[in-house]
């Protein structure tokens, strides 16, 4: 969706504005992992108000017939796309909409769900409650079967976003009003795809799937509501023909299947190869429920200082990626966009990304798997610490495990970035919620590479010794670093961010996991960066100095060869920082195929 497919209309008689969709924004299926066929897409023009005094819940606006204002959901209120584009601080903010369910729906329940809403949602039918949720990047759901009436219903939601909270995991959205350093725009209320599906009485809830490189794979399935007899079957299959079949008896709300496929073709960058799953639930009187799904069989793991995928050395050529957009912030415009960003990507060289502080819509995670990208998938962190910090992360960071636990395309966690949250690690409780969380992400998935802490201060519980260095030479960089084979690690650049206090170097491979930083911008894109631009390492002044910077920095890195992976800073400008390789519309500022010849240094 562009601002091209919005329009305005300035109404006669009121003092907001009237909104026309030429289309349904976001309207592809938004939960690509777990799809079933039969849905309603409740994205696009939304009533909306806000409660600056917060006195919404007191005067009953979960009741109410209308809401004066408009918005575009699912973008936010910060967002051009959302057709407000309101920056400044607000608490707490409402909508509302009408909806109808389609008549072959007659005797289904109703499930609607929400992608995500920042931060701490409410959520009315009919002035009913049906859903209370804490956590801005994760999805949740409620069945609403009980509060629908015939003919048109009402759904209100209540978002509150207190904008200046730092123990709420925000990632990158600033605690002031305006953006400023590495800080950009704030992300309020809903800002993924609202939707509602059809299901039986008895259904799946959810389908956990692990893969292994031997062609073996387990299903653990959910059902709500199970019933005796119930049985779930599942299919593999690729490009028409079944590769696997397996099925179970169910036990309660639980069924557990293994199959194996036959010399499996297995998911990397260069072939990024996918099966199809479907996930059926039957009964006595015959089938239930069916999802679809998918899978890629890949194995990641670390030995002998190298990061091994499918058994064989890899490098990680990753580029830092911050999943914002110039006209809807932290929502993808468009599956469109989300192809584009992954194929530049790939044209650039790199076999994979760092989506930093963001939890990243579950479209990216589906063409990162069908494309091929490596990805470390990471946490949206607070900023301090407290026990209300650590009940926040805690709960959202396993939501976010369970969500994306199927995509093959993650394949590091990171729970924290440079001390995010754990401000003080000399505190032996925040150091003990820092080890806590590498273990918690281990003991869900101990399939992938967990990174306790990227960037700083790691404890001996850490698959990947992860460092940022923004030096802005090669020959400084290899100076610092070209005796870490015999010598271990320099001195950081900023005092002691290694490790943290009474912990030792476990042996880790090392992946330089932010550096570059080299900032440009060209003469006919000045006048569009604001006045606060900057770069980690300095902006150069012409393409070709910051080229050649960028050169050096890697020429120095491929001749110290300790270093597992690096991951460059960044894709692409966002707001005032221009570190980017392209714009922040999505403009390359240097040849690519001249990237992509750099990033060939690293083998």
């Amino acid at each position: 969706m562009s601002l091209a497919s919005l329009n305005i209309i300035e109404p006669q008689t009121s003092a907001q504005p009237v909104y026309e969709l030429e289309s349904i924004p976001r309207p592809e299926y938004p939960r690509p992992q777990f799809v079933r066929e039969d849905w309603l897409n409740l994205n696009g023009v939304w009533e909306f108000t806000l409660d600056e005094g917060n006195v919404g819940l007191e005067q009953s606006w979960f009741s109410s017939t209308g809401f004066s204002g408009r918005i575009v959901v699912p973008f936010s209120i910060e967002s051009k796309l959302s057709g407000i584009g309101d920056r400044s601080f607000h608490h707490c903010v409402w909508y509302r909409r009408a909806f109808r369910v389609p008549a072959a729906w007659a005797g289904k329940r109703v499930l609607l769900h929400f992608g995500a809403v920042d931060y701490k949602a409410t959520v009315w039918v009919n002035s009913i409650p049906v859903a209370w949720h804490e956590g801005g990047h994760t999805p949740f759901h409620a069945d609403i079967t009980g509060a629908m009436r015939e003919g048109e219903n009402v759904v209100i939601v209540r978002a509150e976003d207190p904008p200046t909270d730092r123990y709420i995991p925000r990632g990158k959205q600033h605690w002031e009003e305006e953006p400023v350093s590495i800080f950009y725009a704030r992300t309020t209320g809903i800002w993924q795809t609202v939707w509602l599906e059809p299901v039986a009485e008895s259904h799946l809830e959810s389908v956990r799937i692990t893969p292994h490189q031997d062609g073996t794979v387990g299903f653990s399935v959910k059902i709500v509501n199970g019933a005796p007899s119930q049985f779930v079957t599942v299919k593999v299959h690729r490009d028409g023909i079944t590769c696997a079949t397996g099925m179970s008896l169910a036990e309660g709300p639980r069924a557990s299947i293994a199959v194996r496929v036959g010399h499996p073709k297995l998911w990397s960058p260069d072939s990024p190869n996918l099966y199809d799953v479907r996930i059926e639930l039957h009964g006595p009187g015959g089938f239930i429920d069916g999802v679809d799904s998918y899978l890629g069989f890949r194995c990641i793991s670390a030995q002998g200082g190298k990061v091994l995928l499918n058994g064989a050395p890899i490098y990680l050529k990753t580029v830092l990626d911050q999943g914002y957009w110039p006209e809807s912030n932290l929502t993808p415009p468009s599956d469109e966009a989300i192809i584009q960003d992954i194929r530049r990507t790939k044209e650039f060289g790199f076999n994979g990304v760092r989506k930093h502080q963001k939890v990243e819509d579950p479209r990216y995670l589906y063409w990162a798997d069908r494309m091929g990208l490596l990805v470390s998938a990471e946490m949206a962190n607070a900023y301090l610490f407290n026990e209300d910090a650590v009940e926040r992360m805690t709960r959202e960071w396993i939501e976010v495990l369970k969500r994306d636990y199927n995509h093959p395309s993650i394949v590091i966690w990171v729970p924290v970035n440079e001390s995010w949250g754990v401000p003080n690690l000399t505190d032996p409780k925040q150091q003990a919620h820092l080890r806590a969380l590498y273990y918690l992400t281990k003991s869900l998935d101990d399939t992938r590479l967990v990174i306790d802490n990227d960037g700083w201060e790691h404890t001996e519980a850490t698959d990947l010794f992860a460092i940022h260095d923004y030096t802005r030479s090669g020959k400084e960089f290899f100076r610092r670093y070209q005796n870490i084979a015999t010598e271990g690690l320099p001195l950081p650049l900023h005092g002691n961010l290694y490790l943290a206090p009474g912990q030792k170097y476990n042996n880790s491979p090392i992946f330089l996991s932010e550096f570059g930083g080299i900032g440009y911008v060209a003469d006919e894109d000045r006048a569009k960066v604001p006045e606060n631009a900057w770069g980690y390492s300095g902006v150069e002044a012409t393409a070709e100095a910051a080229l050649e910077r960028m050169r050096g920095l890697y020429q120095a890195v491929a001749k110290i060869g300790k270093i597992a992976g690096i991951c460059y800073t960044q894709l692409y400008d966002v707001e005032q920082e221009v570190n980017g390789l392209m714009t922040y519309d999505r403009r390359p500022k240097f040849d690519v195929q001249r990237i992509r010849e750099i990033n060939s240094l690293l083998m």
